[in-house]
C-alpha cells in the first residue's frame, strides 16, 4: 500500500495508508513519479496562504509527473501507459473566461490541483483527464515534474511577446527565473540580461542563454524592450519596470507580501509601459511548455538538487525555506 501526505491545518500533517481513487467518467488514475516543492507548498503548510486558495485538510502537490494507469468511461484507452503532466486549475469549461481559454480565470471560482483539491504528494492522483498533457515515450519524468512552474513562465512569456532581436531581461534567479532566461533565450534576443542578488547565480544564467548578469546592487540599464519578473518581491517589481526603456513591456510573475508597495502609477503613465501579470498557466501555455520540452529548448533537471522520500516531506519543507544557496528544487518520490 503507498502512502500520501494530508496537512490537517497550519503546521500539522500525517503520512497516512493511500488508496487509489478508481476513475469516473472522464477522469484519468496517474502513478505518480514525482511532485515538486515551492514556496506556495510552504505557504499551506505553514498557513500563509491566502483566504480562499486553500482548504484544509489537503494531500498538497501541483508539481508532479507521472504515468496514466487507467481511465473512465469517455476517456480514449490509448492514454493508459504514457507519460504525462497536467494542469492544476479546475476550470468549469463553460464561462466566458473558459471559452476564451483563459482558464485561470473561471468565473466559477478558484479550484486547484493541491490546494482546494487533492494533489500529487501521493502514491496516485486521480483528476479530469481533459487537464493532461501527453509527454514523448522518452521524457525524463524526473525533468518532467517541474513543467508546471515552467508553463506559469511560458504564459509570462507568450504575454510578453518578445521579438528576434529585442533586448530582453530576467528579474530573479530562482526556478522561475532561470525557466524565464531558456524561453526567452529561444526567441533569439539581442541581449537576454539576468539581473539577482546572489552571484553564484551567474554561471547557470549564462549556461541557460544570459549574454549578462548582474547583482540589483550594480547600475543597471534603462533601455530595455521587454522585462519579465519572477522574484516575487515588490523590490524586484520596481527594479524590473526601471529597465524598461518608454513604451517598454513588462510581465510581473511574482507574489509579494500583502500591502507591499509596488510600481509608481505616474511612471508607468508617463513612460507608456505596458504591463501583464500572470497567475498560473492557461491551456496554451501548457502546450506550449510541452511542444519546447519535448524539442529539447527547456532542461529542467541542473535546477534539480534534492529527491527524497515521501516521508521526508517536513525535511523538504524546511530545505525549501532555508535559503541555503546549495538548495535548489526539491522534489518528493512517493
Amino acid at each position: 500500500m503507498s502512502t500520501a501526505v494530508v496537512i490537517e491545518g497550519p503546521g500539522e500533517h500525517r503520512l497516512v495508508p493511500h488508496e487509489p481513487r478508481e476513475p469516473g467518467p472522464g477522469e484519468a488514475l496517474i502513478r505518480v513519479h514525482a511532485a515538486g516543492i515551492c514556496g506556495s507548498d510552504r505557504e499551506v503548510y505553514q498557513g500563509n496562504r491566502p483566504e480562499g486558495y486553500v482548504r484544509y485538510p489537503l494531500t498538497p502537490g501541483h508539481e508532479w509527473s507521472g504515468t496514466v494507469q487507467g481511465v473512465g468511461a469517455g476517456v480514449p484507452a490509448s492514454l493508459v501507459g504514457r507519460k504525462v503532466v497536467g494542469e492544476g486549475f479546475r476550470n468549469c469549461q463553460v464561462c466566458d473566461r473558459c471559452h476564451a481559454g483563459e482558464t485561470t480565470l473561471c468565473s466559477a471560482g478558484y479550484e486547484e490541483t493541491g490546494f482546494t483539491q487533492p494533489g500529487a504528494m501521493a502514491g496516485t492522483l486521480t483528476l479530469p483527464a481533459r487537464l493532461l498533457h501527453v509527454l514523448p515515450d522518452d521524457a525524463d519524468l524526473g525533468a518532467a515534474a517541474l513543467l508546471e512552474p515552467a508553463a506559469c513562465i511560458a504564459a509570462a512569456a507568450l504575454k510578453a511577446n518578445a521579438l528576434p532581436g529585442e533586448r530582453v531581461a530576467v528579474v530573479g534567479t530562482g526556478t522561475l527565473g532561470m525557466f524565464a532566461v531558456q524561453f526567452l533565450k529561444a526567441n533569439s534576443p539581442a541581449e537576454l540580461l539576468v539581473v539577482g542578488t546572489r552571484d553564484d547565480r551567474e554561471a547557470l544564467s549564462r549556461q541557460y542563454g544570459a549574454t549578462d548578469f548582474r547583482t540589483k546592487d550594480r547600475e543597471l540599464p534603462d533601455d530595455f524592450d521587454v522585462v519579465v519578473e519572477t522574484a516575487g518581491s515588490a523590490d524586484a517589481a520596481r527594479t524590473a519596470a526601471s529597465l524598461l526603456r518608454r513604451g517598454g513591456r513588462l510581465v510581473l510573475t511574482g507574489i509579494p507580501a500583502p500591502g507591499a508597495h509596488g510600481l509608481d502609477p505616474t511612471d508607468l503613465v508617463v513612460r507608456q509601459l505596458e504591463v501583464h501579470t500572470v497567475f498560473g498557466a492557461p491551456p496554451d501555455a501548457w502546450a506550449h511548455t510541452v511542444r519546447v520540452f519535448a524539442a529539447g529548448l527547456l532542461d529542467p533537471l541542473p535546477l534539480v538538487t534534492h529527491e527524497l522520500p515521501l516521508a521526508e516531506f517536513p525535511h523538504a519543507i524546511e530545505l525549501v525555506g532555508s535559503g541555503d544557496p546549495k538548495v535548489g528544487k526539491v522534489l518528493l518520490r512517493p
